[in-house]
């Protein structure tokens, strides 16, 4: 189980710390494994090769959703609903860890070992551990320098650019004077 405190805004920004917990059971981390060919590890090594930022953020999306819960009061059970899950992702909360998450290789990694279960260590190892794989941030970024720093590219760089790229210039060109 892991426990996470979490400082964000409530919607009138007054500044809010919150512990907040997430679990996977054993037999929720083989429902896991099994909803995938090839398995999780697998899975996410496959997406961040792609680098296709949408498969990423889904399964991280999931994987926090189904993880997310509250402990009992006598500490016996982790109480998970569909109520749980959809009061944290509503809140700036779940913003503030998926951001984490996301930028934040170490981060990730220790979120992710944080919510398996202790003893299942050993048997992921032999599968291959789920924080082993590249998050995007380590991997080659071939977007156009433009893009990676955020700003408005060059005469030289429009005047190497195709038409989509051109029409992503000036997307994101609009976007800013808005």
């Amino acid at each position: 189980m892991l426990k996470k405190t979490i400082t964000y805004e409530d919607l009138d920004g007054n500044p809010i710390t919150e512990d907040f917990y997430f679990n996977l059971s054993k037999a929720e981390l083989a429902e896991m494994e099994l909803a995938v060919q090839g398995g999780l590890s697998e899975h996410l090594q496959k997406i961040v090769k792609s680098q296709d930022g949408g498969e990423i953020i889904a399964t991280f999306k999931k994987i926090i959703g189904d993880s997310i819960g509250r402990r009992s009061e006598d500490g016996k059970r982790f109480i998970k609903s569909e109520e749980i899950k959809q009061e944290f992702f509503q809140s700036d909360a779940y913003s503030a860890l998926f951001m984490d998450l996301v930028t934040d290789a170490d981060a990730a990694a220790n979120f992710v070992n944080g919510i398996m279960p202790k003893d299942m260590g050993d048997v992921m190892q032999q599968k291959g551990p789920l924080t082993d794989i590249p998050l995007p941030e380590e991997t080659e970024d071939d977007r156009p320098a433009w893009i990676r720093e955020d700003r408005e590219p060059t005469r030289e760089e429009m005047a190497k650019m195709s038409k989509d790229e051109l029409m992503e210039a000036f997307r994101r060109k609009n976007q800013r004077d808005e």
